[in-house]
């Protein structure tokens, strides 16, 4: 965990000297009163995403929090993988979502929550639930969830200067030149800065999954279980897929990619029973795997990691 933790506190000191860097750029050209004007707004967003991002996730999802007679089965994992994390038990939720899948969010360890979609409840077996609940637990452990919500506050700020000084800049100034390049600087800050979080994004899918297996469930179970959120989320309409398209990077997998990753993952399931074995999974480890340069630059722009290469990394696990 002390990587994951090393490799966020670099990237948002990274994207932080990013976004001061053009702070001090327009600072210059706008004058002083400006630039605090536009540091606290940036400073302001932050705010209120920590403040209000929780309840938009709520609303957005559709969460209803539920009591432990509503599904003790649902509690006992959950406060059990709490217990053996040593943090707090998070709240837990329903989200009356098709998508089958789940994920955490929150303000911090404190303030955990832990959600299941509808559509995974039918799909995953017992020991897979708890695996994928133990992948949400390892996230609120590793403290990613506060982070991650604030590093995408970043390139949001990026893209908003970029839009003003390239159209609305441009409209006030007839010459244009000064406005249109701080634009250009803030729309290229604007990619890189995405960039990042996405990578970040994508690194702390690997924690989770490890911090899973360390809280006790096999790694080819859990292998089983994305295999099966992947065929589930293929199975689902363009329609229902769009409706959560903003909040993917809160899911176990990225179910706008599942199509793509159905036909690479189900030569895994050699038996074709729609599972994957250890037997299986200790196959994938002595295979050598080379992602195409296509599956390479589909990644780079992804919030989760490539799902053959992220069950390759759980096939060098062990118990």
């Amino acid at each position: 965990m002390f990587g994951l933790k090393l490799r966020m506190a670099l990237l948002v000191a990274v994207l932080f000297g990013i976004i001061y860097a053009l702070f001090v750029v327009l600072g210059t050209y706008l004058g002083i009163n400006n630039f605090y004007f536009y540091l606290i707004l940036s400073l302001g967003m932050m705010f209120l995403q920590y403040m209000l991002g929780p309840k938009l996730v709520e609303w957005s999802m559709r969460v209803k929090y539920i009591k432990k007679e509503e599904n003790p089965r649902l509690f006992q994992m959950v406060e059990s993988l709490a217990r053996r994390a040593m943090i707090p038990c998070p709240r837990i939720g329903i989200a009356q979502i098709e998508i089958p899948n789940a994920f955490a969010f929150g303000r911090g360890i404190k303030d955990g929550r832990v959600c299941v979609t509808a559509g995974i409840v039918n799909l995953l077996n017992e020991d897979e639930l708890r695996a994928v609940l133990g992948h949400e637990i390892s996230h609120l452990k590793n403290r990613d969830v506060l982070t991650i919500t604030l590093l995408s506050v970043i390139p949001m700020v990026m893209y908003r200067l970029a839009w003003q000084f390239l159209f609305m800049g441009r409209r006030r100034d007839n010459q244009g030149g000064n406005t249109v390049l701080i634009g250009i600087v803030a729309f290229l800050f604007y990619f890189i800065t995405n960039l990042l979080v996405l990578y970040a994004s994508r690194i702390r899918e690997y924690f989770a999954d490890r911090g899973s297996i360390a809280l006790g469930n096999s790694p080819a179970v859990l292998a089983s279980s994305l295999y099966k959120l992947v065929y589930g989320c293929a199975r689902m309409s363009k329609e229902t897929l769009k409706e959560t398209e903003g909040l993917k990077a809160f899911f176990v997998n990225d179910p706008s990619r599942a199509l793509i990753e159905i036909s690479d993952l189900a030569s895994l399931d050699l038996d074709k029973n729609g599972t994957i074995d250890s037997s299986e999974l200790e196959l994938l480890r002595r295979r050598q795997m080379k992602l195409r340069w296509s599956d390479k630059m589909l990644e780079m722009m992804s919030t989760h990691p490539n799902m053959l290469k992220r069950i390759k990394r759980l096939s060098e696990y062990r118990n």
